[in-house]
This record gives structure tokens, C-alpha cells and sequence, in this order.
């Protein structure tokens, strides 16, 4: 079976079948007796977990809402009375790893949809409150309506598909419309962070557009800032305001004079840097320009005199990339174009030539096939591959893993598009050409076509063209490396990190958490080491050279830790307050999240550049469990003052570090405080 065979080809579920058994569940837990009930709910959740697995599952439970209440499925839980209910709450049941407690949200949802319908006349609750407890819910949970998964869903696996699946059928019964500002508040948030990826962001928008359009949907006072996002993909500039189509734009394009021309690379450009979205028309543009009027083409990519100065010096090679690359459906590699060609890595020798290459590169099979089956047969494979290379050498801080456990495998990517342009190019080549990549470990090869599997089973297709043909061989290559390093003592990461990512990775590496048992060591002596190397108050004021690779333990926003996560330290620095902060990539979809007990990632407002995300120097610490330095520059430990060290330190205690403490050791308890 292909690796990204599609869930539709899997064995066929009798759905009727299994909506009998739901109702015989119902039946046996409405005729026991109340002493009785617990011991049917466990049959009643697994049936009912396969229900809303399923196409109509969330309809076959909505019908029986009330039945399902009335046999005491809430009974004794904090969903008994849905009065009382908090939205602010969902997103803990929603990406619970316990199948029973998504189900019973998903019950309790589907019994208020049932209300606001007017199915069923609840006791406690009106389908007003109803339907404003629901809207709420969706507002909260965007990112899992939208399929923009993070740590939490990865770790629910399966489950996530009900918590998703769930919320659509909600939103699709009472109307995006009633979502549309938090809608807008949450895609400005993500574009703030400038993703490669943004089909998300596009859907989002695009239901903004039908909502708006749709003559029955009364949207009220909502929206009201919807109209530049909407333009930005459907009509940026005046001559495509009112989203003509492509042939008709076309056709204006050959009657246009020289000013009309101007304006309209300039509000390309405008809309471009603004939102960080490209229109199709404007690929349409560029590609109009390229051959008579190409001295409008710094004008539409809003080059500054450095990108200016590379496009003339590369003009052959950018008018190629461009010719083989921009089309209608991947004209979101222009972004990535201006944004290269600003940062002037073409004046790196090495990356030029690799370029001319990746435009002459034959695909193999494998490559081609998962391009395709990602992005379909228009443009070829090879113009998406081209766009997602333009696109992470312009944004190397905006790649993402998608819904992945290949954290390592996305930051590495980062780090190469970020640090060395060149040897990501190479891995691309390899990649897509050969479909096979070899790396070394101390100096063994570790091929990715012989190794025996990765960290992902499989790795789905939600990712940019790049790290879609190339993940899948770093994962198996970064797994293969942990095997060669497994009978060592003491944390894998120590050794694999380096070799995997480059010469530019620290040797050096501390960890306070003991691999064996879980438990937390040498925490005091862990902080003042990262203080010591990262803090520039406390490391001779070095700025960080090279992005470092580091692991943080991920929490949710109640502070409960969640696992390991791979990020990459970019920097250390004051913010406009005055506060240091640590500023670092995160590979996940979205990096601005709850880490909760008052951790809370910022991606914008603190001094941080497009697709970085911070925290105070303190806040950072208190999650970090691993980082690398350079061993022939460690200073001394920091004399980090009692009550700093105190606060990080009962920050590791409230939150990820609890129950971490050994019995028998006086070393990691916590400290006293007054």
C-alpha cells in the first residue's frame, strides 16, 4: 500500500450496522438501574467513538442527544448540567488524549446543536444560550476547525479526527458568519507569522468571501475587517478589484499603458508585503511583464536596493526560476522570490549554481507521485517543488511539520535554509533526483533508502513541496542515527543532534532530566550553565552566531505537560520594554500557544521578526529540558541572582517538572520559598 494511500481505501465500515449496536448501548444503559449505569458507559463510549469516526456519526449522535441524556450518559460529570458549561474549557476535552472524555464533549456539543434546532427543548438551557455557547466554542477553537493541528492533536492521534470533524459539523449548522471577527482576529495572527504554507489561511478566507456573499448569511456588524484579506487573494490591485477571472485580466493586461502598469506592480507589491498572501493575478502579472516590460519586475516584488541589486546581477537566473516556476496556482513563490533575493544569499557562490540545477532536475517517480497526489497536475511537480524551494530559502522561519511527529526534521530544514542555503539545496536534489539521501554519522553513512523506518509511520501530505519530498528521508536518517547511538548511556539527542544538523551545532550538551527514570537533575546547575551561554548579560554580550538546536518540554494551558518538541535558539535580546527575551523558531503549525501558569508564546509585539516566536529569557528557561553550546567557549556558571533562579525554578515545578521530583533525592526538591 503507498504510503499516503488516502483513509476512503481502507476496509468499509457498516455504518448501519454499527448505529444498531449504538442504540442497543442506549437501550441497555436507559433500562439499568442508576447503581448500574457506570459499568454500560464503557461499551456506550467505544461504540459511540466509532460512530463519529464515521461519515454521519456526528448526525447519528445529534438524534440521539436527548435520549442519550435522559439514559444518564452525564450523570455524576462536570457536563451535567449545560448551563453551568465553559467554552474557555473545550480546547482541554477536545484534544484530550482519553477517547471517553472527546466523546462525551462531542455528546455534549451535538445535545446543545440539538437545542439551538429546536430538537429538543432543554430544561436548563435555551437554544439562544445554546447558540451563543457554541459560537464561542468554535471562536475558541479555530485552529482545530481549519485542520491547523499542533503537539496536542499529534498526541491524540485518531482522536483528533472526531474533535475536528465535530466542530465542522457545528459550524456547518449555525453558520460561520457568527465566527467571522474572531475568524479575522485569528488568520491576521497566523499571517503575522508569515507560515510557507497557507492554504489554511486561504480556506479561511475564501469561507469569509462565501459568507459575505451569501445574501441569507446576516453577518450584522461582523467582517468589517475582512475586505483586505479578501483582496489580497482576489483582487489586490484596481484592475482586478471586482476578481474578473484570469482570461479577462489577461486581456486587460495587453491595453494597459505604462502607468497602469506601474500602479499595478505596485499594488501587487503593496498587498504582497502586507499580508504576506500572493494572488494568483499577480503571478499573472509577473509573468506578462517578464519578457517586454521587465523593469517592472523590482516594482511588483517590492525589492529594496539590496533585492534590487541581486535581481540585476542574477537577471537571467531569476526570469528563468520565474518562467518555470510562477503560475496562477503557485504564485505564492513569488513571495519567497523577493524575500531571497532581499536576504542576497544568490551572492553565496554555491547557491546560484545549485539553483540552475533544481531548474533542470529530473524528478523520480516517487517524488513526482506525492507532488501530485499533494497538489495535483497543474502546473508540473516541478514547478511546486521550485516554488517550495523559493519559498524556504525567502521564509527559512516558516516551515512547519504539518500534522507530524518530525519536529527535528522541520527545524533541520530551518536551519539549513537559514544558515546554510546551499546544503538544503543539496538535500533537495538528492531527495527529489535520487530519491534517496545519505548523511554520516561519525563518520558512517546512514542512507534514508536502507534504513528500517522513522519516527513518523507515515508522513502526511499537509506540508510545503519541499519538506514533503524531503521529511520523509530525513526522518528515517534522524531515527537511524538514535538506533546507532541507543545502547549509550544517557540522552541520544546528544549525539544525533549534531551530526544530523551540521558542523554549525554546538558538541556541547546539558540536559536536566534523566533519561532512565523521567526525573529531573542537576535543574540549578542546568539553569545557570544556559544562563551562562545564552544570556548576553551574563556571556561577555556575544550575540548567538549560529541557530542552535534545543528541546523544550511542551505544555497545554493548564500547565499539564504534553512531550518533547524540537525548536531552534535564534537569539537573545532585549525587547522594545526592555525585557530579554529568547527568541527561537518553532516548527509547529503555530507557535503562538498557551504553555500555561502564565506562559504564553508571543509571535508579534516583543521585537520579534517574521516567524520567530518569544518569551521572557525566565519563561523560556523554565521549558527548556536540553541545549547545545560550544564547549571551548563556556564560561563559568552564572551568578544568577537567588530570586531569579528561584522563579525559573518553581516555573519547571508547577508545570512539566511535577512529579518529577526523586523520593530519596534532597538535590531536585524545590525551593523554599517565603
Amino acid at each position: 500500500m503507498s504510503e499516503y494511500q488516502s483513509a476512503s481505501q481502507a476496509p468499509a465500515v457498516n455504518f448501519d450496522k454499527l448505529v444498531h449496536k449504538l442504540d442497543e448501548a442506549i437501550v441497555a444503559l436507559e433500562e439499568s438501574r442508576p447503581f448500574a449505569k457506570a459499568g454500560k458507559l464503557p461499551k456506550l463510549f467505544d461504540i459511540a467513538r466509532r460512530v463519529l469516526m464515521q461519515p454521519g456519526g456526528c448526525e447519528a449522535i445529534e438524534a440521539r442527544a436527548r435520549r442519550l441524556e435522559e439514559a444518564g450518559v452525564f450523570q455524576g460529570t462536570d457536563w451535567a448540567d449545560p448551563s453551568i458549561l465553559l467554552p474557555s474549557l473545550t480546547p482541554h476535552s477536545l484534544q484530550s488524549k482519553e477517547s471517553d472524555t472527546v466523546v462525551i464533549e462531542a455528546f455534549s456539543q451535538l445535545r446543545l446543536l440539538s437545542v439551538v434546532q429546536e430538537h429538543y427543548l432543554h430544561p436548563s438551557v435555551s437554544a439562544e444560550q445554546a447558540h451563543h455557547y457554541l459560537t464561542q466554542v468554535l471562536a475558541i477553537n479555530l485552529g482545530l476547525l481549519f485542520g491547523m493541528t499542533g503537539e496536542a492533536e499529534r498526541e491524540q492521534g485518531k482522536l483528533a479526527q472526531i474533535s475536528q470533524g465535530l466542530l465542522q459539523y457545528v459550524a456547518d449548522h449555525i453558520g460561520y458568519e457568527h465566527i467571522i471577527d474572531s475568524l479575522i482576529e485569528e488568520i491576521w495572527r497566523i499571517l503575522e507569522q508569515r507560515p510557507i504554507r497557507v492554504s489554511d489561511v486561504c480556506r479561511m478566507i475564501t469561507q469569509i468571501a462565501i459568507c459575505r456573499a451569501d445574501p441569507e448569511a446576516d453577518l450584522g456588524s461582523a467582517g468589517r475587517g475582512a475586505d483586505r484579506l479578501i483582496s489580497a487573494l482576489y483582487g489586490p490591485t484596481r484592475a482586478c478589484s471586482e476578481d474578473p477571472g484570469i482570461p479577462v485580466y489577461e486581456q486587460r493586461l495587453e491595453s494597459m499603458d505604462a502607468v497602469a502598469l506601474q500602479n499595478e506592480a505596485t499594488g501587487f507589491a503593496r498587498s504582497m508585503h502586507d499580508t504576506g498572501l500572493v494572488s494568483p493575478y499577480h503571478a499573472c502579472f509577473v509573468r506578462y511583464i517578464l519578457e517586454a516590460q521587465d523593469n517592472l519586475l523590482s516594482s511588483s516584488l517590492g525589492l529594496s536596493s539590496t533585492g534590487r541589486d541581486c535581481l540585476l546581477c542574477y537577471r537571467e537566473l531569476v526570469h528563468t526560476l520565474i518562467d518555470t516556476s510562477v503560475f496562477p496556482e503557485t504564485a505564492q513563490g513569488l513571495y519567497g522570490l523577493a524575500l531571497l533575493l532581499e536576504r542576497g544569499i544568490l551572492y553565496q557562490p554555491p547557491v546560484a549554481p545549485s539553483l540552475w540545477r533544481q531548474v533542470r532536475l529530473s524528478l523520480c517517480p516517487a517524488a513526482r507521485e506525492r507532488l501530485q497526489y499533494a497538489y495535483g497536475y497543474e502546473p508540473q511537480p516541478s514547478a511546486w517543488l521550485m516554488q517550495g524551494v523559493l519559498n524556504m530559502l525567502g521564509q527559512p522561519l516558516g516551515v512547519g511539520q504539518g500534522n507530524n511527529p518530525t519536529c527535528q526534521s522541520a527545524r533541520a530544514l530551518s536551519m539549513w535554509a537559514y544558515n546554510d542555503p546551499d546544503y538544503l539545496l543539496q538535500m533537495v536534489a538528492w531527495a527529489a533526483r535520487d530519491n534517496e539521501i545519505v548523511m554520516h554519522f561519525e563518520g558512517q553513512p546512514v542512507s534514508s533508502a536502507r534504513s528500517a523506518g522513522g519516527v513518523a509511520s507515515e508522513v502526511a501530505l499537509d506540508l510545503d513541496p519541499v519538506s514533503l519530498v524531503v521529511v520523509p528521508h530525513l526522518d528515517r536518517i534522524y531515527a537511524e542515527m538514535g538506533r546507532l547511538c541507543a545502547d549509550r548511556e544517557g540522552d541520544p539527542h546528544k549525539w544525533v543532534n549534531p551530526e544530523f544538523h551540521g558542523w554549525s551545532a554546538g558538541r556541547g550538551f546539558a540536559i536536566n532530566v534523566d533519561v532512565a527514570t523521567g526525573n529531573l537533575i542537576g535543574l540549578e546547575e542546568f539553569i545557570r550553565h544556559f544562563y551562562a551561554s545564552y544570556h548576553p548579560f551574563y556571556n561577555g554580550n556575544q550575540p548567538l552566531i549560529h541557530p542552535q538546536p534545543a528541546g523544550i518540554a511542551v505544555t497545554d494551558s493548564a500547565a499539564r505537560f504534553i512531550g518533547w518538541h524540537a525548536i531552534t535558539i535564534l537569539r537573545a535580546g532585549l525587547d522594545p520594554e526592555g525585557e530579554m527575551r529568547v527568541y527561537f523558531f518553532n516548527p509547529n503549525n503555530d507557535s503562538g500557544q498557551n504553555w500555561g501558569d502564565g506562559v504564553e508564546v508571543s509571535t508579534s509585539g516583543y521585537g520579534e521578526r517574521f516567524g520567530e516566536s518569544s518569551l521572557p529569557f525566565e519563561q523560556f528557561t523554565s521549558r527548556l529540558y536540553i541545549f547545545h553550546y560550544d564547549p571551548l567557549e563556556r564560561g563559568e556558571l552564572a551568578e544568577v541572582n537567588d530570586d531569579e533562579l528561584v522563579r525559573v525554578t518553581e516555573g519547571v515545578y508547577r508545570s512539566w517538572g511535577k512529579g518529577r521530583v526523586p523520593a530519596d533525592s534532597l538535590q531536585a526538591e524545590p525551593p523554599k520559598t517565603d
